[in-house]
């Protein structure tokens, strides 16, 4: 399916799409390029960035922003959380800014979803504090990166629970169970607890996935938590992906061992620093990594209708 939205505003047109052409997702990371290298941070998050490729997918859709015939914005909405509104985040690329485009990517989102929106503001920019002001949204959500260095404070011993063993994931064959372990771990995250077979599929065919850093605990032979490393070559970064604990199993210590084994196996990457994302209404969550010497570096926001 193909709409073309002409906005009242010479030269400009928004086009939505259920799914992006192989040109087309080229010329939208070009985009997103762009303007990682002019705000030094992704505009579009990970999940976004794969949803680009593969064809359509259930609930993704793509709005296509040109002006004067050049791609000047990209937006995409996914609508698959069964209960919260649309999800969505955009971004206009650095040369094109200042001149109505984001408002009208903002209008479209909104019409296309009867103005029932959640939108990503990543960085939380005053811009984008702006745009979310004049589209009548209202903040709903922080997301907090914390970072912490590598080399001190000291990661502590990992002491994993009686009965626990550990080993890493083998692709194929741990797939299912990952998936199982992460949806019940995740049951109250919309993002996260939703993944699919695809969406692991899409991030073990990335250039980063590495099975050495994703570590399995088991208990019996069962799976009952797990942390999943990343590293970021292009910024020597670390980061704890994800780190889940089945909820009978939680409580223990699990965690707290699983992310110091985690981060120990950054260090020996020879990464100088770890980074981590927790939500800022966690504050348990908070508490623990702030023990281990994470401190917040940056902040993401999400606004939403009132309806």
């Amino acid at each position: 399916m193909t709409t073309d939205v002409p906005l009242p505003a010479p030269g400009r047109t928004i086009q939505t799409l259920d799914a992006l052409t192989p040109e087309q997702a080229d010329a939208v990371l070009a985009l997103l390029g762009e303007a990682t290298r002019s705000d030094g941070r992704e505009a579009v998050s990970e999940q976004g960035r794969l949803q680009l490729r593969g064809g359509h997918r259930e609930g993704v859709r793509h709005f296509l922003l040109t002006a004067d015939g050049v791609l000047a914005g990209y937006a995409q909405l996914e609508d698959a959380d069964p209960v919260e509104a649309p999800a969505a985040e955009l971004v206009v690329h650095p040369a094109h800014r200042g001149r109505g485009h984001g408002r009208a990517l903002g209008a479209a989102l909104l019409a296309a979803t009867g103005k029932r929106l959640r939108v990503w503001a990543h960085g939380g920019k005053s811009s984008a504090r702006h745009l979310a002001q004049v589209l009548g949204l209202s903040l709903f959500r922080e997301l907090r990166q914390l970072r912490r260095p590598l080399d001190a404070p000291p990661i502590a011993e990992p002491v994993l629970p009686p009965g626990v063993t550990l080993r890493t994931f083998v692709p194929g064959q741990d797939d299912e169970a990952w998936l199982a372990v992460n949806r019940a771990a995740f049951a109250h995250h919309p993002e996260q607890g939703s993944l699919t077979q695809r969406d692991l599929d899409d991030r073990k065919a990335e250039p980063w996935f590495d099975p050495k850093g994703f570590f399995l605990a088991e208990r019996d032979g069962e799976l009952i938590g797990f942390h999943w490393t990343k590293v970021h070559a292009d910024e020597n970064l670390g980061e704890v992906y994800v780190v889940g604990i089945r909820p009978d199993a939680q409580g223990g210590g699990l965690g707290k061992a699983l992310t110091a084994i985690g981060l120990r196996h950054l260090a020996a990457q020879g990464l100088p620093t770890a980074m981590l994302y927790v939500d800022a209404d966690n504050p348990a969550a908070l508490a623990v990594y702030e023990r281990m010497g994470f401190v917040t570096h940056e902040t993401d926001l999400m606004y939403r209708t009132e309806s």
